[in-house]
């Protein structure tokens, strides 16, 4: 897989339910314009917040953009285990809807989570972020995508 064409998502998981359509929104437009420089291929770690709108925005985007690739990667099987029956529902039609799923590790461990987000960046050239604190996973994701050069876009300044 060409890496130019890859970029990956990360964000936090607690944003407020009336904000979904403004990321979604913004998310989109800079799908469009990464779609016109063919980046075609996005990595989602499936949590829930940024990661599932996200995943349903890009989903929804293949209407205009059927060549639009999802690709999960999960830090490990039980990701959704202590998750509400709804979100879990949800999680199981992304799944299915995805083009891969890669699930980075066998089972639970304490750097899982870590591990999978070192993998999606590795494997971009663009990270699409949903950034409003600069402490956590998805902070640490957005240095490390810095220091390896990726382009980042972050939409909590366009929402």
């Amino acid at each position: 897989m060409d890496r130019s064409t890859c970029a990956c998502f990360t964000g936090h998981r607690d944003i407020p339910p009336e904000d979904y359509e403004k990321i979604s929104s913004a998310l989109m437009q800079v799908i469009d314009r990464l779609y016109r420089e063919k980046v075609t291929t996005y990595f989602c770690g499936g949590a829930l917040g940024f990661d599932t709108v996200a995943a349903v925005t890009l989903l929804n985007g293949r209407r205009r953009y059927p060549e639009l690739r999802l690709i999960l990667a999960l830090p490990c099987p039980e990701q959704s285990e202590k998750w509400s029956e709804a979100s879990r529902a949800l999680y199981r039609r992304i799944l299915a809807s995805a083009d891969e799923v890669r699930t980075l590790s066998p089972f639970y461990t304490r750097g899982c989570m870590l591990e999978r987000n070192r993998y999606m960046v590795e494997n971009s050239a663009v990270c699409v972020a949903y950034l409003r604190r600069r402490q956590g996973g998805s902070a640490f994701t957005v240095d490390y995508a810095r220091k390896k050069g990726l382009r980042i876009f972050n939409l909590a300044d366009y929402v």
